[in-house]
């Protein structure tokens, strides 16, 4: 087969990309051409995306994917985080700016949201977890303050439809995407309407059809073709857009009774699985189903990720001390053990004014010593990540009925070498980790086999198996890892 290149547009909450997926005779290679940065803008009290920016970098992406490999490439589309989203006005114009999921408007919608649908009743309905940034609370709260925009919005379009309307034409919200909101119904297969009109919030801005992965959206729009100069035609393909569900796409899953944790900002711990669990005990740890690609759910927790140790890597940066992870990795190696360690998932380190202090905070109120070191702050954030990665899989095992066999790592996160083997040491289960770059590599083999370039998802797997090396960490028997562990289920709400 001759080579093609699918163009997978990879935007995430610290950065962006533009890639090349590059496919020919069963292997497959990305190629970065385009990355550049992203993040909150502060206006007043709110954080915004600066979509319109974002749209400028994914033109520039996509031209110079046409001027390296012409007509070569053959599709284009686009990944984001989950739950934010953009309303549109009758003339498809934006009705104000993206909000960032971090932005404290959804404080106190939990509260509100109770009052008038039960927690177990939202729950029963979507299957996912509860979380303060979730699109069901943004949105809530654009009704509890009166926000005109709800007023003026005709169409709701998660981060990534935006795009792929921008790039094609056509209005979708893609499945994947549509499960994050917390107002997707996984057993009827559509929107929660009658929970959202109890809430407030109005249905008549649903209005565009929900697509599984891997749909065709059409040709890039003549306009955006003219500004990338491409001449000739490049279809726009709605990949897994939520960027975990493309990780998981690429993930090469051992067996059904493998783990897989998606670790950047976030670690997204899981399994694949066909039909949705939604049960008093799955609501009681807060599990979330999640759309997956060719008729699966992704069972997962959400655990805060290398979000922690990002943000305590800025604020050593405003202080003057320029650190790289590799160099944060290596001092957290040579740092004291089980000094002290962190529940990722407390609320003090959602969105803090300076994570250092939250991390003193949480070590001074569960009586550990505080870090005191660079090197300990980051080791006891990478012991923290992996006993929360404990905790979770024996409740995936004893919501599934499984028993894990192998934990696959992909994302940015997987390259880190010593959160890899504390993983393997405190679950004492085989650790395989890569690809390093699973979202955007599903995002571009989704839009091949869209396509026909690939047959099936079991193909799709069997590329990334043949075309990326994989590190296997064993586990290493110590008994202190027991004894955290008992300490850290102390800790964990």
């Amino acid at each position: 087969m001759a080579q093609v290149v699918f163009v997978a547009v990879d935007l995430g909450a610290e950065s962006g990309r533009v890639l090349a997926g590059k496919l020919g005779d069963g292997k497959f290679e990305l190629e970065e051409l385009h990355r550049f940065p992203n993040g909150p803008v502060r206006i007043g009290e709110h954080i915004y995306w600066d979509v319109l920016r974002l749209w400028t970098e994914v033109k520039n992406g996509l031209a110079l994917a046409v001027q390296k490999y012409g007509s070569q490439v053959v599709s284009v589309g686009v990944d984001t985080w989950g739950v934010d989203y953009a309303l549109l006005d009758s003339n498809d114009e934006l009705v104000g700016n993206p909000y960032h999921y971090r932005d404290r408007r959804t404080e106190g919608m939990f509260e509100v949201a109770f009052q008038k649908v039960p927690r177990d009743e939202i729950y029963r309905r979507t299957g996912i977890q509860f979380m303060r940034l979730n699109t069901l609370y943004q949105l809530l709260a654009t009704v509890v303050q009166k926000s005109p925009q709800l007023r003026i919005a005709k169409t709701f379009l998660m981060m990534p439809d935006l795009f792929h309307f921008w790039l094609s034409g056509e209005k979708v919200n893609e499945f994947t995407e549509a499960t994050t909101t917390q107002f997707y119904d996984p057993r009827k297969g559509d929107w929660a309407k009658s929970m959202l009109r109890k809430l407030g919030i109005p249905t008549r801005i649903l209005n565009c059809p929900i697509v599984p992965a891997g749909t065709v959206l059409g040709e890039l729009r003549q306009h955006v073709a003219d500004e990338v100069r491409a001449t000739h035609q490049i279809k726009v393909v709605a990949p897994a857009s939520h960027d975990t569900a493309s990780a998981v796409a690429a993930t090469p899953l051992s067996d059904e009774n493998a783990v897989y944790i998606s670790s950047g900002t976030w670690s997204l711990v899981g399994m694949e699985i066909r039909e949705p669990i939604i049960t008093d005990k799955s609501l009681a740890y807060n599990f979330t189903n999640e759309g997956g690609v060719y008729g699966t759910f992704r069972f997962l927790r959400n655990v805060t990720g290398m979000w922690l140790i990002a943000e305590c890597r800025r604020i050593w940066a405003r202080e003057g001390n320029e650190f790289t992870y590799d160099q944060l990795t290596q001092m957290a190696a040579e740092a004291q053990p089980f000094k002290c360690f962190v529940d990722p998932d407390d609320p003090r380190f959602l969105a803090p004014e300076n994570m250092l202090d939250a991390i003193r905070s949480f070590c001074r109120d569960t009586n550990q010593p505080e870090p005191e070191t660079v090197g300990e702050f980051v080791r006891c954030c990478l012991e923290g990540l992996a006993l929360k990665y404990r905790w979770v899989i024996e409740r995936l095992e004893e919501l599934t009925g499984k028993t894990v066999s192998t934990i696959h790592i992909v994302g940015g996160g997987s390259q880190n070498w010593l959160l890899n083997q504390f993983t393997a040491d405190a679950t004492g289960k085989l650790v395989q980790a890569g690809p390093v770059e699973a979202t955007a590599t599903g995002n571009a083999l989704v839009q091949a086999i869209a396509l026909g370039y690939l047959g099936s998802h079991a193909e799709l797997r069997e590329v990334v198996r043949n075309s990326f090396p994989l590190r296997t960490f064993e586990p290493k028997p110590d008994e202190r890892w027991q004894q955290a562990y008992e300490r850290f289920c102390q800790f964990v709400k």
